[in-house]
């Protein structure tokens, strides 16, 4: 930020980082549109780590865990209680344990990388990904909901109980707007944005770091430390947001599943 707010000096103006130098090139020129990403590649890694972390914790089943299956009981416990049954509640949730754990540490492990110094690009910094979840997580409490209700479930999801009927031509193309169109593009673009803001800080101050290091001014140069002080501070707060992020799309798919599933009581 400080780096931002000096004038062009010695060494010339300070040209902040931009999306271009975030998304880097394709590392193999085929495959999609702009070739075999780095991105691409980080997700596809995702799915090795978090499938040889639990394959692992879960190989011995011991009465008495070592650390891994500690770990790995902890994590799965973790989305089981607190997110699935805490929310979707009673016998229903333990049919959607499963995807809900898969999205949580898919989406986990994919936004942590933006911490990692050497990978440092959280995979939902690419709006793309963020769609696909969002629209696999929308289509699926659809069908939740027209499997226990039938097609009656639209009418459940757009037409609140305990309505005065003269006021449902007001209060039906806002529930309609607000449950399909808004609500996966809001579940979509929060992960996306965050992620993609967060990183965006961290370049921009290590750019600043940067760009005032190589000043000539030796008051300039000793403003670096204080760009370095926030930009640790930003690192740490973005680390904590990599992981309340993954909680956050998942508690609400877990929410839009309960809505889907009891529809007719709400």
């Amino acid at each position: 930020m400080i780096a931002l707010a000096l004038p062009a000096q010695d060494s010339g103006s300070f040209t902040p980082p931009g999306i271009d130098e975030m998304h880097l090139p394709a590392i193999l020129p085929w495959g999609a549109h702009d070739g075999f990403s780095k991105q691409m590649l980080l997700v596809i890694l995702s799915v090795v780590i978090i499938a040889t972390f639990f394959i692992l914790a879960a190989r011995k089943q011991q009465l008495v865990p070592g650390k891994l299956q500690f770990a790995g009981e902890m994590a799965y416990g973790f989305v089981r209680n607190s997110i699935a049954k805490d929310i979707i509640g009673g016998k229903d949730f333990i049919k959607y344990v499963p995807l809900l754990f898969s999205l949580f540490f898919f989406i986990l492990v994919n936004n942590i990388y933006g911490a990692i110094p050497v990978i440092q690009l959280p995979s939902f910094s690419h709006v793309g990904g963020a769609y696909v979840l969002a629209g696999i997580v929308y289509f699926t409490w659809i069908i939740i909901g027209i499997k226990k209700n039938g097609l009656k479930y639209f009418k459940l999801a757009t037409v609140p109980s305990g309505v005065p009927w003269y006021i449902l031509p007001i209060v039906v193309p806002i529930e309609i707007i607000s449950n399909f169109l808004v609500r996966p593009v809001t579940h979509s673009l929060r992960l996306f944005a965050t992620m993609l803001a967060g990183h965006l800080i961290v370049m921009l101050a290590g750019s600043g770091i940067e760009f005032l290091v190589m000043q000539e001014n030796v008051l300039l140069k000793g403003t670096s430390v204080l760009v370095l002080v926030g930009a640790v501070a930003m690192y740490m707060l973005e680390a904590l947001i990599m992981a309340l992020q993954a909680y956050v799309f998942t508690l609400l798919t877990a929410i839009y599943i309960e809505g889907a599933l009891h529809a007719d009581s709400h």
